[in-house]
């Protein structure tokens, strides 16, 4: 029996309806359709797996059972941005749902494609020594010196960068630079098929394209062998019999290069068909904004021989004022900020949900994400197995969420770091340790991440907004009448319900109306800030002394500008 968490959930699977398990199915109808040319047949094959009969479907057709590939490309002109991790996790999620739909028998492949032989086109916003940028624009980006001068070229850095990250998040793929594929021959076989069919491509790109550009336009960029920049100039001859073209260089000379071995590289329509076709991808998603160059690229795919593969388009994120986050401009967070703030779990969580709808992405979202993600973690335990397999930690987790949650949330460590003014983890473990007896980081390793993330965002972002404020008259005699309800509680009670329950009853018993008014106000006099956590819970963990003390501060006055 397969150990794979992946296996066994075919029944399941077809009856799916979160989108990766959708996409999932579209793909293998697209497999059925692509690698089965007899369209009679092709829906035999179709009624075969749509039935859970791999095997049936393999024998009956062998040329089905090939590795399913999957594509996910990255352009390194600037620091990776969240944009490129969310191509990667959300088409991971559709492939371990392809793997859960075929019970976990049919190879797949993730490769992600670093599009690092494009000439840097402008000096990205935000890093060290532009001026070395600036005197190297036009160059291969893995020719480019590297301005941080960690690696041999900017476009390596870049790609250092985003391979730590994808490294960090456990996810199986195997990395492609672009350079190394054209240098090292992998593309030629294509490239060799789209200078034979030149005008075949030319006749499908150049009515896309307007006047002054369709007059000089090539699909091949040759490198200047005399500048080292990559040239966008007509192609003046073909030689296709030597696998060749000829330019003019920008020093006037004519040269013959061949579109092999890296002394060309594509222009990015044909350059995304040529990969599709060279490495035969069965599934790539782009974003919203690239439907049009989709369908342009696999008009050029087809005209290669190639099959344009399975896909959908996801909408952008955009930045705090609304505008689309660019990796040049540098106006989105970075990955390395999420992982300062938040945990992991979150980021794939707030990739997960509604892929189809924008979606700003700043600070502000991360303690939201990361709670709901616990939500989410928390609910699955208790889930029929049909829902369990449409629940986002499912998906986040390929198949198999972590057995336990945190005891806190989020929101709730960021008060508690702010009222007992921790600035390390030792501090917060202190009143953990009263309120779970033994807990410790290696029983509790999620809080302890959700801990250091906590003291973080706390420092940087709730701190120097907080503003606390006097309490009403009625506000001071419910707080005074709740600190004596929990001084009449045990000292040692860390049970937050029965908390929680105190603090409803002086809600009611002083009229707040509506409640929520009432809680508000603890959040405003005794936290400084507009919303806050379950409060019962806190007190729970913060001590029942302690809280009684805040309290009575706060029917004081005396947090009032601290």
């Amino acid at each position: 029996m397969s150990s794979s968490p992946l296996s066994g959930l075919e029944e399941r699977a077809r009856a799916a309806r979160s989108w990766p398990f959708e996409q999932a199915r579209n793909l293998l109808t697209h497999l059925a359709k692509s690698r089965v040319p007899d369209p009679r047949e092709a829906q035999e094959a179709i009624a075969l797996l749509n039935t859970g009969d791999i095997d049936g479907a393999w024998d009956r057709f062998p040329a089905l059972n090939r590795p399913v590939v999957f594509e996910t490309g990255y352009g390194p002109s600037g620091l990776p941005h969240m944009g490129t991790f969310g191509e990667v996790a959300r088409t991971t999620m559709v492939r371990n749902a392809f793997r859960a739909l075929t019970g976990d028998r049919w190879a797949t492949r993730l490769i992600t494609v670093s599009d690092d032989m494009d000439g840097l086109r402008k000096v990205p916003d935000g890093v060290p020594n532009p001026e070395m940028l600036a005197e190297d624009l036009g160059k291969p980006l893995t020719v480019v010196r590297d301005p941080f001068g960690t690696h041999d070229s900017f476009g390596a850095h870049n790609n250092a960068r985003l391979r730590a990250f994808l490294d960090s998040f456990g996810f199986d793929y195997e990395f492609l630079s672009a350079t190394e594929a054209y240098r090292s021959g992998r593309f030629d076989a294509t490239l060799l098929t789209l200078l034979e069919r030149f005008d075949q491509i030319q006749d499908i790109m150049l009515p896309t394209l307007g006047p002054d550009r369709r007059a000089t336009y090539s699909p091949f960029l040759p490198i200047s062998p005399s500048t080292g920049r990559v040239l966008q100039v007509p192609t003046l001859e073909r030689n296709v019999s030597r696998g060749t073209i000829v330019f003019e260089d920008e020093d006037g000379t004519r040269v013959e290069t061949p579109v092999t071995g890296g002394h060309v590289k594509l222009q990015w329509k044909p350059d995304w068909a040529m990969r599709w076709t060279a490495l035969g991808v069965d599934y790539e998603m782009s974003g919203k904004d690239l439907i049009d160059s989709v369908k342009v690229s696999s008009r050029v795919c087809r005209a290669l021989g190639g099959t344009a593969p399975e896909g959908f388009n996801f909408e952008m994120f955009l930045d705090e004022a609304g505008q689309k986050i660019s990796k040049s401009k540098g106006n989105g967070l970075t990955m390395e900020e999420w992982l300062r703030y938040g945990a992991p779990e979150s980021l794939s969580w707030y990739m997960f949900q509604s892929p189809k709808s924008a979606k700003k992405l700043h600070f502000d979202v991360i303690p939201r994400a990361t709670d709901d993600y616990l939500q989410f973690l928390a609910a699955y335990p208790t889930q029929e197995p049909e829902k369990q397999i449409d629940n986002a930690v499912w998906h986040i987790h390929g198949g198999a969420p972590p057995e336990t949650t945190s005891p806190a949330t989020f929101g709730l460590l960021l008060n508690l770091v702010g009222v007992a003014n921790a600035s390390d983890k030792a501090a917060l473990w202190a009143y953990f340790g009263k309120y779970l007896p033994g807990a410790t980081a290696e029983t509790e390793p999620l809080l302890d991440r959700l801990m250091g993330y906590a003291l973080n965002y706390y420092e940087d972002f709730v701190r120097p907004t907080k503003v606390f404020r006097a309490p009403t008259d009625k506000e001071k005699a419910a707080l005074l009448d709740l600190a004596e309800r929990l001084r009449a509680l045990p000292s040692d009670t860390t049970d937050g319900e029965l908390i929680q329950t105190e603090v409803y009853a002086v809600g009611k018993a002083h009229e707040f109306e509506p409640l929520r008014a009432w809680f508000g106000a603890l959040y405003e006099v005794l936290l400084g800030q507009s919303q806050g956590p379950r409060f019962g819970s806190f007190a729970a963990i913060y001590g029942l002394e302690p809280t009684i003390g805040l309290i009575e501060d706060g029917a004081a006055g005396r947090l009032v500008g601290t």
